[in-house]
């Protein structure tokens, strides 16, 4: 009670005295947080961000990621989806990310006589690949003055099969339906007894 007392009184002095004088609030700051509790919303917020920040990170790489599969296989030409799959990540909004991956050539066949032929033939091709995404993303972007970087790394292919992919988009859309429910005490269900009835009176006459 008696720090309680103490508190009011001095809260008394702040918004008496002192903000008579200059309007300064800085002793009620020492009795209380006056951004609670945003504060600690905002604190929280960040921890799980935090904890999820990698795999976002990882996911936003995979976006970003030109596979082998844009390309004709073992050439540096673009396929029309990697043409697509180009032109989507410049239009990003607000304004796209100017670091592309680039899946290391994994279409090449090796020959276990020559491997060092293998890996400069990897290495050859990498190289025409980036420049051909460069060449494009410019052309695409052209007059936004955009500087991409195309970086060579080597991730396995993230997905899953098309058939249970499919299945699994089919039994969500149909997983959702509408029927009108038979329950007691409804309107609809009293109605449905009185016209039983009705029927019941008419048989009874035609006796």
């Amino acid at each position: 009670m008696k720090g309680l007392m103490n508190k009011t009184l001095l809260a008394s002095l702040c918004a008496g005295v002192l903000g008579a004088v200059g309007g300064c609030d800085t002793c009620l700051h020492n009795l209380y947080d006056p951004c609670y509790p945003q504060r600690y919303e905002h604190m929280s917020a960040q921890e799980v961000n935090e904890l999820i920040a990698p795999q976002v990170q990882n996911g936003h790489v995979l976006d970003q990621t030109v596979w082998n599969y844009h390309f004709d296989p073992g050439t540096d030409k673009l396929t029309a989806g990697g043409l697509e799959h180009l032109a989507y990540l410049a239009r990003r909004r607000p304004t796209p990310d100017t670091v592309i991956y680039l899946q290391a050539a994994q279409d090449i066949a090796y020959d276990p006589a020559n491997p060092d032929k293998f890996s400069q033939a990897r290495f050859d091709l990498d190289g025409k690949r980036i420049a051909s995404i460069q060449k494009y993303l410019n052309a695409q972007t052209s007059g936004r003055h955009l500087d991409f970087q195309v970086v060579v790394h080597d991730p396995a292919e993230v997905g899953i099969a098309a058939t249970p992919a499919g299945n699994t988009v089919q039994r969500m859309y149909s997983s959702s339906q509408g029927a009108l429910t038979s329950g007691t005490g409804s309107g609809g269900t009293t109605g449905g007894g009185g016209a039983t009835g009705g029927g019941g009176a008419s048989s009874g006459g035609g006796r």
